[in-house]
């Protein structure tokens, strides 16, 4: 536990770095902020946060940075004292985009576009059929005993398929058991409930590797239609940043965005943190790749009709603001 000080000198550091993109020494701390104590004392606090692994020094006789620990400690503090709560501009931005759009899908698109613009971050507006189409029926057939196509058929109507490779061969037979046990277990469920309700029996039911490829190509069907209602906007606001000045850094990123069964787990886990927004850091992601960028994100609209709203950017981004943005896209979509 950060004394008082200790917490001003922690949160000043940081604002500095997500202002300049630049290492934070005490001189700069005593010169730009009021902290009412000695540069010695700024020196011996930085010392202390350092130890303790809430800011680092990137190279010798360099200033510090936060690590995701501070940052944790920073956005920690952010949403306990309320701070994320001012709205400022934001309230405008509301009342403009619920006026200039009715449809969802071009409110979803102009919101994404305005989450981008405040927080020169990614944007991601996922639609709620993303989250909530069940399943009706899936039809496995086989190819070859190395092939076979996966068809589902979903609650709404939409009927989606695929191939499958196999790298054991697969009997006529064992497709068959495949089948009949996934229609018992997930017909009926959304590739959310596939993930949540799951109870100790099916589980190991479902621990077959043939079982488990072919849940995992479900999941993607259930999504593939919808991935154009996932609308991502940002990117060249990313590549702007200093720490993707070269689009190669960006790359994993943007690489294992595109799997939905990433985003899906990903963003998911928002609705089940029981909060209004979750806010993900550096290696706090799921996924290795995305252990650079932080991600905040809350859900829209209830229960079968709840989508998600998130934006993605480096892990120096603006929380307070990117935190208020969310929220107020949050508001903007959730009656649609």
């Amino acid at each position: 536990m950060l004394s008082e000080r200790r917490q001003r000198v922690l949160r000043a550091l940081i604002e500095d770095y997500i202002e300049y993109a630049l290492p934070v020494g005490s001189r700069t701390l005593t010169e730009r902020h009021h902290l009412g104590v000695s540069p010695a004392t700024v020196r011996n606090d930085l010392s202390a946060l350092e130890d303790a692994g809430f800011i680092q020094q990137p190279h010798t006789s360099a200033g510090r940075v936060p690590t995701d620990a501070g940052y944790r400690s920073f956005v920690d503090e952010l949403l306990l004292s309320g701070l994320a709560e001012e709205e400022r501009p934001h309230r405008a931005i509301v009342d403009e985009l619920r006026a200039s759009a009715s449809e969802l899908d071009a409110l979803m698109e102009r919101t994404g576009a305005a989450l981008a613009r405040l927080t020169n971050c990614l944007s991601i507006v996922m639609a709620p059929s993303v989250f909530a189409g069940r399943i009706r029926q899936i039809t496995l057939v086989s190819l070859s005993p190395w092939q076979a196509i996966i068809i589902v058929v979903a609650e709404d109507g939409q009927v989606v398929n695929r191939t499958v490779a196999f790298t054991e061969e697969v009997s006529a037979d064992e497709l068959a058991d495949a089948q009949n046990l996934l229609n018992r277990v997930l017909v009926g469920r959304s590739a959310r409930d596939v993930r949540r309700q799951m109870d100790a029996s099916t589980v190991e039911a479902l621990s077959d590797p043939l079982v488990q490829r072919i849940i995992d190509e479900v999941v993607e069907c259930l999504g593939e239609s919808d991935t154009a209602r996932a609308h991502s906007l940002g990117i060249s606001a990313l590549l702007r940043q200093p720490e993707f000045s070269d689009a190669k850094a960006l790359l994993p990123v943007m690489e294992v965005l595109e799997d939905d069964r990433v985003l899906m787990h990903t963003f998911d886990d928002a609705t089940q943190e029981g909060g209004p927004v979750m806010v993900r850091i550096g290696h706090e992601n799921p996924a290795s790749e995305l252990a650079g960028v932080s991600i905040v994100a809350c859900p829209y609209g209830r229960g079968e009709s709840e989508g998600m709203v998130a934006v993605i950017g480096p892990t120096r981004m603006d929380y307070g603001n990117a935190i208020r943005a969310v929220r107020a896209a949050q508001c903007v979509l959730h009656d649609q």
